[in-house]
């Protein structure tokens, strides 16, 4: 390369951090709403489509090294060539952009205020008016609490934290299993042996630093359900024996909380919302279906009858759905209805539950009656 040729390319984050430290100007030229999500530490803004207009009063040395900096490395490449037509001679595209300069671990500067949305990270569902900025804040301020995090509880933890519910609380007594990863996504075959929350709250802090993840190695019982349950805004119940479910379907009527409930069984799965103290429009509890267990020979555990494990996924994740739209108002959830998923045949189907008036955990509560 001859002294009139400029130096165009690609440099890694760890690179350009030190031709930073040397006295490179980094510029971000991501759009002004990503910049609330924070950038690199060092970075001077300055959006795409004003660098030719601006960089002559920023940067009047056209020997200077120049770091751009995008998302990803896409813009800031197109970038660089955009200022090396201008003449400057020495234009470095930051390779992975500020995803790869984060995931190594580089220093980056926290949003202007603290009650900034990370605007980049929920684009998509800030851009949905049933969300929008209001609700997107309110799921940061929402407390959900998952009883089991095996084949249903995996799925609707990963996709609650990617939504950004602020604090997820996690119940579980049980170590990961080699058996538990053909379905448990949280999981994998290295982390044998471990506590699942202790492994699930590392996988979800992993995919959301910005939420708060507590571990629970305890199994959920009618002695500690109430304590446990208390200050959340809903529960989603994926356990898989019946003294746990209707110790979670207790404390939620006790403190007038909604209950997503699912179930797997070989093939098909259900899910719906157990609610008797929804505001105006009471539904049932779990124990309005289900008065008593049924005798275990009916009831095999998953280890005895086998389950297709993405049955639970599906579950796990209409779960997910509907502990949203609870959280965000929005929406018609399962409360009264019962749907029901036939992953063999492919179908779905619903159905319809009642309040029972004569329900022993119900309806002798202060809901009484709305259950009526």
């Amino acid at each position: 390369m001859n002294a009139n040729t400029p130096e165009l390319g690609e440099v890694d984050p760890r690179e350009a951090f030190e031709l930073l430290r040397r006295g490179a100007v980094m510029l971000d030229v991501r759009d002004a709403m990503e910049l609330l999500a924070g950038t690199a530490e060092g970075a001077t803004h300055v959006p795409r489509c004003e660098i030719e207009s601006r960089i002559a009063q920023l940067v009047p040395d056209r020997a200077a090294t120049l770091l751009l900096l995008c998302a990803s490395g896409v813009r800031s490449l197109a970038a660089a060539r955009q200022l090396a037509k201008l003449g400057y001679g020495d234009v470095r595209s930051i390779s992975g952009g500020l995803v790869r300069w984060r995931r190594e671990g580089l220093p980056t500067t926290r949003p202007p205020r603290e009650d900034d949305l990370d605007r980049e990270r929920y684009a998509r569902q800030l851009s949905l008016p049933e969300v929008g900025e209001a609700g997107q804040k309110r799921l940061r301020e929402s407390r959900v609490l998952l009883v089991g995090v095996g084949g249903l509880g995996s799925p609707a933890a990963l996709y609650l934290a990617a939504a950004g519910v602020g604090h997820l609380t996690l119940v579980d007594d049980d170590r990961v299993e080699r058996s538990n990863l053909q379905r448990q996504v949280l999981y994998n075959d290295a982390g044998t042996g471990t506590l699942k929350v202790q492994s699930a709250q590392n996988a979800l802090r992993a995919l959301n630093p910005e939420i708060e993840v507590s571990a629970i190695a305890v199994r959920l019982e009618r002695s500690n359900a109430r304590e446990v349950l208390a200050g959340h805004h809903l529960v989603i119940d994926g356990s898989d024996n019946f003294a746990t479910r209707y110790a979670v379907n207790d404390a939620c009527v006790a403190l007038g909380i909604p209950n997503v409930h699912g179930s797997v069984f070989r093939f098909e799965g259900q899910v719906s919302v157990f609610w008797p103290g929804r505001p105006g429009a009471a539904g049932p509890c779990y124990q309005c279906l289900y008065p008593e267990p049924p005798p275990p020979e009916l009831a095999p555990s998953c280890a005895e009858a086998g389950v297709l494990g993405v049955v639970p996924g599906v579950i796990g994740l209409l779960q997910a759905a509907e502990a949203l739209k609870l959280l965000l108002h929005t929406g018609d959830p399962l409360v009264g209805r019962m749907l029901h998923y036939d992953a063999l045949h492919g179908r779905f189907a619903e159905f319809e539950v009642q309040p029972d008036p004569g329900c022993a955990a119900c309806a002798l509560t202060g809901n009484r009656d709305r259950v009526r």
